[in-house]
């Protein structure tokens, strides 16, 4: 699919969501108003809310690498264990030094702290926590079967590795079972591996925001704005953990409800969306944006876009 140019700065892009008129020279011929908006994206998909079926994208199945929505297949492999059993929902998970030391964006629980798995979750997908991405695949690691031989060859081979491989290769697993043919996860909360390794598409991130979207626990943490957590301190104490969600679309009170962000040097900024309008629904999912502002922009200049290509206005 066609695109307009893709370098087009946030101020412009600011001013077109504003609805500003800009001035322009003359230009030949009339713009298409059919094509698709302008964007900083490097790649974005647009799937239907209630099938999850793509129907417009570009680059959509082009592997990148995708930061922190990763985030949203770590939560998905817990809440699976939890509607097997719902008492993992009330485990403690106690972190150990690699989880509560790990880099990045944080729930900040520190090393022999611990929170309920329900709480944890909140922890990994309001803050965008890489601490309590790692606490889980460690917490659940042993539960699970170790990676097969093609998973070890993309990466799961690694020592580094050793105490959470086995959740990162359920992953991998819930990855295939879902169809999500150009995924491949090195990490429970980001992209893993090296500067050369892609992580996924927008295509699959689309389909895996559909399918996890209709867990009505993840339903509902990704659209919670703010949480406090109760967490106990290795002496036995309590204090209260406050988490905001990172996706700044909710506060606009627009008919967003989910679903993650990401960001990092070498994916860009990231942003998996989902929206309502006259009982329509729509998720979006945009790779590479060029700053974490551009990220929204870019994905409400998409969702203008499909609204109207779906008859709302």
């Amino acid at each position: 699919m066609k695109r307009f140019n893709p370098l087009l700065t946030f101020s412009t892009a600011a001013l077109l969501l504003a609805g500003c008129a800009t001035h322009r020279a003359p230009q030949k011929g009339a713009e298409d108003l059919s094509a698709p908006p302008p964007v900083t994206a490097k790649a974005w998909a647009i799937a239907d809310g209630r099938t999850g079926n793509l129907l417009w994208g570009y680059n959509a199945d082009e592997p990148r690498k995708s930061a922190s929505t990763t985030k949203m297949m770590c939560a998905f492999v817990v809440l699976e264990l939890a509607e097997k059993n719902p008492a993992v929902l009330d485990e403690r998970i106690t972190f150990s030094k690699l989880a509560g030391t790990t880099g990045g964006s944080t729930a900040a629980v520190k090393p022999g702290e611990s929170l309920t798995i329900r709480d944890c979750l909140r922890g990994l997908l309001l803050p965008s926590g890489n601490d309590a991405g790692n606490a889980l695949a460690e917490h659940f690691n042993a539960r699970l079967k170790p990676p097969d031989g093609t998973m070890r060859k993309f990466g799961l081979d690694s020592t580094n590795l050793v105490t959470r491989v086995n959740f990162i290769a359920e992953m991998n697993r819930t990855a295939r079972r879902l169809g999500l043919k150009d995924t491949k996860y090195r990490s429970s909360f980001g992209d893993g591996g090296t500067e050369n390794d892609r992580t996924t598409t927008v295509r699959d991130l689309t389909r895996l925001a559909w399918t996890a979207m209709q867990n009505p626990r993840f339903r509902e943490i990704v659209a919670t704005r703010r949480y406090e957590g109760d967490v106990r301190t290795p002496d036995g104490g309590t204090r209260k953990a406050v988490w905001e969600n990172s996706n700044e679309l909710l506060g606009l009170d627009a008919g967003y409800d989910g679903v993650k962000t990401g960001t990092t040097i070498q994916a860009g900024t990231c942003l998996v969306s989902r929206g309502h309008r006259d009982g329509d629904q729509l998720i979006i999912a945009t790779l590479g944006s060029e700053s974490e502002k551009g990220r929204y922009v870019d994905t409400r200049n998409l969702f203008r876009w499909a609204w109207m290509k779906r008859g709302h206005r």
